[in-house]
C-alpha cells in the first residue's frame, strides 16, 4: 500500500481487504469508493479494478448500469425524479421538463454554481406516492410541478 498517497485510497483499499479482495465485492466496494469521493472517476475505478483484478471494462460497466453510481462530481444537494410506469403516468416526465427548464440543466448535470445535480431513475420504489423524487435522499411524493419546484428552490436558499 505504500503507492498510495490520497488517504481516500486508503479507506477503499481498507474496505477491499475486509471483503478480501473478492470480485464478487465490486458492488460493495463501488458504493464505499463513491461515499469517500463523492463520484467515481476513472483514476477511483482502475484502482478498483487493480486490487481486485478485475477488468477496468467491468468496473465501468457495473458502475455506468447502476444509477446511483455518478461519473462526474455531483452538486451540493442530488436531486432524482422517478421515471418508473406510475410516477410517468401521474405528471413526472413534465415535472422532470420543468425542473431542466428552471435550472437550465438536463438529467446528468449539475447546475454551474455545483448546488444542484439533476439525475432520473426508473423506478425508486415508492409507486403508492407517484410521482416521486428524492432530494439529498429525503423522498417526496404525490407531487405537482409547483411544489416540486417550490420545494427544490426552499432546499436550495
Amino acid at each position: 500500500m505504500a503507492d498510495i498517497v490520497d488517504s481516500r485510497y486508503k479507506i477503499i483499499d481498507q474496505a477491499m481487504r475486509k471483503l478480501g479482495y473478492e470480485k464478487s465485492a465490486l458492488l460493495e466496494v463501488l458504493h464505499i469508493a463513491q461515499e469517500t469521493f463523492g463520484y467515481l472517476d476513472r483514476d477511483a475505478l482502475k484502482f478498483i479494478a487493480k486490487r481486485l483484478k478485475a477488468p477496468y471494462s467491468k468496473v465501468y460497466g457495473v458502475a455506468t448500469f447502476y444509477h446511483r453510481f455518478t461519473l462526474k462530481p455531483q452538486g451540493k444537494h442530488t436531486l432524482v425524479v422517478c421515471l418508473g410506469t406510475a410516477c410517468y403516468i401521474k405528471g413526472a416526465k413534465e415535472i422532470l421538463a420543468a425542473l431542466e427548464t428552471r435550472f437550465a440543466i438536463k438529467v446528468t448535470q449539475t447546475t454551474n454554481d455545483n448546488l444542484l445535480s439533476l439525475l432520473s431513475a426508473r423506478c425508486v420504489g415508492s409507486c403508492s406516492i407517484a410521482p416521486v423524487m428524492i432530494c439529498d435522499n429525503k423522498t417526496y411524493g404525490k407531487l405537482t410541478i409547483d411544489e416540486t419546484l417550490e420545494k427544490i428552490e426552499e432546499i436550495l436558499s
